[in-house]
């Protein structure tokens, strides 16, 4: 928030943390200029591969990095084996400053979580949510522990500067795929009456925006949510549930509703008309972190809702950059890429 004095009050079922690994109900940072809040944000991170990003994603001077999913890369159904992935991530240099720098939360896709594509049927996955919660530094006592899946409310800032980041356990709960046949661009059929949240979660999700008195919301899901023309793991592939949480969030109406994606290993900026919104919910998806689909450009990959037909296949991560001083408030998104390059840029509200 960048604010001189910025307090981080989480939520009940929240968890944020510090570099000295502790999580607390509220914390002060000393931080500066009171203009602007910078929120960085990832996903597609192989810890066995050069993490060249980090030192771009410090140098953004930012208040809170994200992770989007697939934070590591360990497709296995042994703990152990995700715990020391999970401990090769930690330890390197550049992810060492990140979280000296700022808070870090997140959540996992599928191959942090442990199954490729997987879902509520992965045989260790309530192993696999406390490993999340150990790598995030999570203390026991927080409440965090005591829910099913890995999901997450984080509210930050005071008064009429409050950021609420809720995030998404799009792994834990979700219904099976089933593939379509060889041939097909379609990887999946799509599941009719399949879910993607389970129905806590969903209870969960609706009393975060019902009760939130946050100028920004940022929702991250760890798979797209607008996109829903290519052949891979999407919200679509699931109408029901897609459509449910398009009804939910014209009935709650949060403030400047945002969504961040990841898993692609692409980046790019999709918006949809929602009926009683003011303007398009967009949805950021940055993915890509240690290695990326360079060929998309070559694929012509389709997506009706993608923002001026942009794409890229660069190494990437993501920014918003919310301008509090602007009347109304102001926010941009960008995709930035190795040497800091900006990639991809748009107003957002």
């Amino acid at each position: 928030m960048r604010l001189t004095h910025f307090f981080i009050i989480i939520c009940f079922l929240t968890s944020c943390n510090r570099t000295q690994n502790k999580s607390t109900s509220v914390e002060t940072l000393e931080q500066i200029n009171p203009s602007e809040t910078i929120i960085t944000f990832g996903s597609c991170n192989r810890q066995t591969e050069a993490n060249n990003l980090w030192q771009h994603i410090v140098e953004q001077n930012p208040d809170l990095w994200i992770w989007l999913g697939d934070i590591i890369y360990s497709d296995t159904k042994k703990a152990e084996v995700l715990k020391q992935n999970y401990a090769i991530q930690k330890a390197k240099p550049g992810y060492q400053k990140l979280i000296a720098a700022c808070p870090v939360i997140g959540i996992y896709d599928d191959h942090d979580s442990g199954q490729n594509d997987g879902g509520k049927d992965y045989a260790i996955k309530k192993e696999s949510r406390d490993l999340l919660w150990e790598f995030l530094d999570i203390e026991k006592s927080n409440p965090i522990w005591r829910q099913e899946g890995g999901y997450s409310s984080h509210t930050f800032g005071e008064s009429r500067q409050k950021v609420k980041v809720i995030l998404l356990d799009t792994r834990y709960f979700r219904d099976e795929l089933e593939r379509a046949p060889k041939g097909n661009y379609q990887r999946y059929k799509p599941n009719p009456e399949g879910d993607v949240l389970g129905e806590e979660q969903w209870r969960w999700l609706e009393n975060q925006l019902v009760a939130s008195e946050a100028q920004v919301h940022i929702i991250g899901s760890s798979i797209q949510l607008v996109a829903e023309e290519h052949g891979f793991e999407k919200w679509s592939n699931f109408p029901k549930a897609h459509q449910r949480f398009y009804e939910l969030i014209k009935k709650t109406k949060p403030k400047r509703p945002i969504i961040l994606s990841g898993d692609r290993h692409i980046a790019e900026i999709s918006k949809i008309e929602l009926e009683g919104l003011d303007q398009p919910l967009p949805d950021i998806t940055s993915s890509g972190m240690t290695h990326s689909y360079e060929k998309i450009l070559e694929k012509n990959e389709p997506n009706k809702f993608r923002v001026s037909d942009k794409i890229t296949g660069e190494k990437n991560y993501g920014v918003l950059k919310i301008d509090w001083n602007s009347k109304p408030v102001s926010i941009i998104a960008e995709i930035r890429g190795l040497e800091n390059k900006l990639i991809l840029e748009e107003k957002l509200y």
